[in-house]
């Protein structure tokens, strides 16, 4: 006799039809909850975080940015700095220089390397004057600035910073030129003259622009007289 019957995942039969019956139990797939992902947080954490310290917890994720060198995290580019070096030491439009980036894209590095090369070269004469040199430049920078305001020009004083750092290279230039011919006044004279003229025509050409018309010399008269108290701190007179 047959008692076919279901209760939830059980099915009851005969005694007849077991004999005819097999199978296997699949064992369920069970996790232990170790306090990992899928269950809740172990007591320390749940300790942590009521008692407002689950920051401790907290894990950075990588933001994917990546290592700039330090070059470009200082923004220093090299050769921007050598092409406007070229700009100075060859003032003349005929070379075919765009000299105006000197002036439009101004920089930092640059002409303080300028600066600090020339008070190195000038330490043989008396140490002292190392301080002198950058405050010049910067103070010196500065009156030039106002100046060309004053006068109607349009220029920063990044701008003026630059131009005047950059054109200390020709009397960097000059420099090894005066050690060999210092017995020859006559010669070092010149030498020195030509010296501060080269570096005052390369500023003046990039600061002195057509807005100031006949005031003009009002602006080039003391980037002159500046050149002349910086050759001076490096021959010592």
């Amino acid at each position: 006799m047959q008692f076919p019957a279901t209760n939830g995942d059980f099915t009851f039969v005969s005694s007849t039809e077991a004999e005819d019956l097999s199978g296997t139990i699949s064992t369920p797939d069970v996790k232990l909850n170790m306090g990992g992902d899928g269950g809740k947080d172990p007591y320390a954490t749940t300790f942590l975080r009521q008692r407002g310290y689950g920051w401790l917890l907290e894990v950075e994720e990588d933001d994917g940015e990546e290592i700039k060198p330090l070059l470009e995290e200082l923004d220093i580019d090299l050769k921007d700095i050598y092409y406007k070096i070229h700009c100075v030491l060859m003032p003349i439009p005929s070379l075919g220089y765009n000299r105006q980036v000197v002036r439009d894209n101004p920089d930092f590095w640059g002409p303080l390397a300028v600066v600090l090369f020339f008070s190195m070269i000038s330490i043989y004469g008396q140490i002292s004057v190392v301080s002198w040199i950058i405050t010049i430049w910067i103070l010196g920078s500065l009156t030039i600035f106002l100046l060309a305001r004053v006068l109607g020009g349009e220029v920063s004083y990044d701008q003026v910073l630059g131009v005047i750092g950059y054109s200390l290279l020709p009397l960097i230039v000059i420099a090894p030129l005066l050690l060999v011919i210092r017995p020859f006044d006559v010669v070092s004279t010149i030498i020195k003259l030509f010296g501060v003229f080269w570096a005052a025509y390369s500023a003046a050409s990039l600061l002195v622009g057509d807005e100031f018309k006949t005031k003009k010399p009002l602006l080039i008269y003391p980037i002159f007289l500046l050149y002349i108290y910086f050759l001076s701190l490096y021959t010592g007179v």
